[in-house]
């Protein structure tokens, strides 16, 4: 089944003071990216949460944002640098009596120096509100692969209705090939026949040499070709493993058969068929940028 890289999925999990939500958006991308916005104390944790992405999803841009909530306010994870309090304050005495100002050192003039209160990095995370958090993430990713399942699905009817086309157009050009061919063949002969200019002309050369350019402009080996990887292209869509990077190669390899179509055909009706079947796989590459 192809699954989408395009998806969006939340959860929450919630215990006594403490809610923690998770939210998960996934867009298109040609590997695996996970990044993340991870409020104190999670960040020294990021590595377990890509891991835990990436043990679900395969391909695609992945943001994961966490929010916690806690009812009781919780503790600021601040500190004083009391070091840096006592030296800026002598600092500021040295100042006062190097200007010879009687004004007094006020609370709010240490507050200017930013590095006074600092952010505490020996703040551990509590073992209850990780395991709420990993609920939450498992939450959100059964919601993001439900979300890439089912516009997975919608392209998958899209891209089977498309190659059915392809394949209804192929048909058509090997039938116009096949009637072409006599008609070339007699084409070729005359002008054989012209350019050579002689009497001593060998009847069963000038055949074979007719019939060799003949086989030139015969597209059965194309089409034949071409439908083998429509049928691999239906195959993969049906797979329950990530087939995006095939599907695109099968298209390119389909393009390298209608191309070829195109330029050993002479037949205007061929030349218009080429180009519904490339504008139509045009169409079917847009549409593999979003599966994963």
């Amino acid at each position: 089944m192809v699954s989408s890289m395009t998806g969006f999925g939340r959860g929450e999990a919630a215990a006594g003071d403490v809610t923690i939500a998770v939210e998960v958006r996934s867009v298109n991308s040609r590997f695996l990216e996970v990044a993340t916005r991870l409020p104190r104390p999670f960040p020294p944790r990021e590595n377990e949460i890509k891991e835990a992405v990436r043990k679900r999803v395969e391909r695609g841009k992945v943001t994961v944002s966490v929010t916690i909530e806690r009812s009781d306010g919780g503790e600021v994870p601040l500190r004083v640098n009391v070091p840096a309090a006592r030296a800026y304050y002598s600092l500021l005495k040295d100042i006062r009596k190097s200007v010879k100002s009687k004004e007094s050192i006020k609370l709010e003039h240490l507050l200017r120096f930013s590095d006074i209160i600092e952010q505490d990095d020996e703040e551990e995370i509590d073992k209850d509100e990780w395991a709420l958090l990993e609920t939450a993430l498992e939450r959100s990713l059964d919601e993001l692969e439900r979300m890439r399942s089912d516009e997975g699905g919608e392209l998958q009817k899209d891209l089977e209705s498309r190659i059915g086309f392809l394949g209804s157009e192929i048909d058509r050009a090997e039938e116009l090939s096949k009637k072409q061919v006599p008609a070339e063949k007699l084409r070729l002969r005359e002008r054989i026949t012209q350019l050579i200019n002689t009497v001593d002309l060998d009847e069963g050369r000038l055949e074979t040499e007719v019939a060799f350019l003949a086989d030139k402009i015969d597209v059965t080996e194309e089409c034949v070709r071409f439908r083998s990887h429509n049928k691999f292209f239906l195959e993969a869509l049906r797979s329950r493993e990530p087939v995006g990077r095939k599907l695109n190669f099968l298209v390119q390899e389909m393009n390298r058969e209608v191309n070829t179509i195109g330029s050993k055909s002479s037949s205007t009706e061929i030349a218009h068929l080429v180009v519904g079947m490339k504008e139509e796989m045009e169409k079917i590459r847009e549409q593999l940028q979003n599966v994963e």
